[in-house]
């Protein structure tokens, strides 16, 4: 019976299909973090259980720690160094990998697992974190859970999940200018909705996703769960085997041979049937940037707040004053020239070094507008020191930016870090929720090269100008 992708990867990690329709499934690695991932060995110590096999979990520090120069354990969090020392303890006892703060491999759990090929195509992987989906663009099921659900993991290496509906997402054509793979996930959140792929696991497939390279195919990935798929993933090809090929935990000799068959063989067999297909042609999608409070409240960055006569219903209409409200906005407002107070580099999403180097290219010779406070948080300390190779910090400070160390910080509040009430701020983000930076902060998302043209424009501008400037 012909297969998809998913299919694929999920009949190879069923260990029993039980009485409710679930199934328990195979974790082939769990990933932790200091934000819950101390807890939950802590709570499986307490449970006499121990960790099943020590050799298959990792763990970084990236949720509360701060990021700025010189940092210790001491963050801005209230209590938040007790959750670094317990989970460098708890880990210390598990006999887990943990990738401390000073390690040369630290940096974000998902940038991380695929930089040291903890994850693999045709794998599976959990993290307490919801955007571990990010490590489908490996061809691999990844999967955010949560802290019991981790503890489960931990101790037996399973989880009970029910398999979900699958989805097809088709992108052809050629991209734009000044069109990236964020512009790509938030145009297709923004027309389908935040729940379009609810229940789905979804594939990324087609032509112009061939065309992307590993890096931006992570930044797809990553924002399925945006989506509010179960997790998204691509079918490896030559690119994906060669970005894994010679990293740390990559099998070698005879074993990488049998790998990288098995690999090649990892594609949804052309009858397979999927329960629902979308198709998007990339050449018709802009520079996008989101105006409300919601991945889905995404346009192209020359278009405005709506107007509250195109809902298409009273709730949509309640939603989109509440959004505007919050944003500060008003219906029909455009994007462009609206003035910012920050800007923001950096998270799971788009902290790469690619990232870095589109941004870059747009800051060069240029310094960001006075009054906008610009942060860039590489997303690894491989790839901090990568763009410090390359010259790309001194591009950065030398614009205006501020360069810090790796973690998730100013992509949410949880590491005390953020913007200040009613601050307006462009962010290379994954969510743009209420307070999601800070206490009241208005954040808009956008591809990276599109938040440092909008740092030096000191509003949301159009990323194409200064591109086209540049040339």
């Amino acid at each position: 019976m012909p297969q998809t992708l998913f299919d694929k990867i999920w009949d190879r990690h069923v260990v029993r299909n039980l009485d409710d329709g679930s199934s328990l499934v195979y974790v082939d690695r769990v990933f932790l973090h200091e934000r819950t991932g101390g807890v939950a060995l802590t709570s499986l110590a307490e449970s006499s259980r121990e960790v099943r096999n020590p050799a298959q979990v990792f763990a970084t520090m990236d949720h509360i720690l701060d990021t700025y120069p010189g940092r210790g354990d001491a963050t801005e969090v209230p209590g938040g160094e007790a959750f670094i020392t317990t989970m460098r303890a708890t880990a210390r006892e598990a006999g887990i990998t943990l990738f401390d703060i000073n390690d040369p491999r630290h940096g974000i759990a998902h940038l991380i697992s695929a930089e040291q090929a903890i994850t693999l195509p045709g794998l599976v992987v959990v993290c307490p974190d919801s955007h571990t989906c990010t490590l489908g663009a490996l061809g691999a099921i990844g999967w955010g859970i949560g802290t019991s659900n981790c503890e489960h993991a931990l101790a037996t290496e399973t989880l009970r999940a029910r398999k979900p509906l699958q989805l097809a997402v088709e992108f052809s054509g050629e991209l734009a200018n000044g069109v990236t793979a964020k512009d790509l996930i938030l145009y297709l959140i923004g027309k389908y909705s935040a729940a379009g792929a609810a229940n789905h696991a979804m594939e990324f497939r087609g032509p112009a996703i061939r065309a992307l390279d590993m890096e931006a195919r992570f930044t797809l990935c990553n924002m399925a769960v945006e989506f509010s798929a179960f997790t998204g993933l691509i079918a490896p090809d030559e690119k994906t085997i060669s970005y894994v090929a010679g990293r740390p935990y990559a099998p070698v000799g005879n074993r990488w041979d049998e790998a990288v068959e098995q690999w090649r063989a990892l594609r949804s067999d052309d009858e397979a049937a999927f329960d629902k297909v979308l198709s998007i042609d990339v050449s018709e999608v802009p520079p996008t940037v989101t105006w409300g409070i919601s991945p889905q409240h995404a346009v192209a960055v020359t278009a405005g707040a709506p107007e509250l006569d195109t809902a298409d219903s009273n709730e949509q209409r309640a939603e989109f004053t509440q959004a505007m409200d919050y944003m500060g906005l008003k219906p029909g407002q455009p994007l462009i020239g609206l003035p910012i107070d920050g800007a923001f580099i950096g998270s799971c999403t788009n902290a790469r070094l690619s990232d870095l180097r589109s941004a870059a290219a747009v800051l060069k010779g240029r310094r960001v507008a006075e009054g906008v406070r610009a942060i860039c948080t590489p997303a690894s300390a491989q790839v901090k020191q990568a763009a410090e190779q390359e010259g790309l910090d001194q591009i950065f400070t030398g614009s205006g930016f501020e360069w810090r160390e790796p973690g998730c910080s100013l992509c949410f509040n949880a590491g005390g870090e953020g913007f200040g009430p009613e601050q307006r701020v462009v962010s290379s983000t994954n969510r743009n929720f209420r307070g999601r930076q800070g206490p009241r902060t208005r954040t808009h998302l956008a591809s990276p090269a599109s938040v440092a043209a909008a740092a030096v424009a000191g509003c949301i501008a159009d990323v194409r100008q200064y591109q086209e400037a540049a040339a």
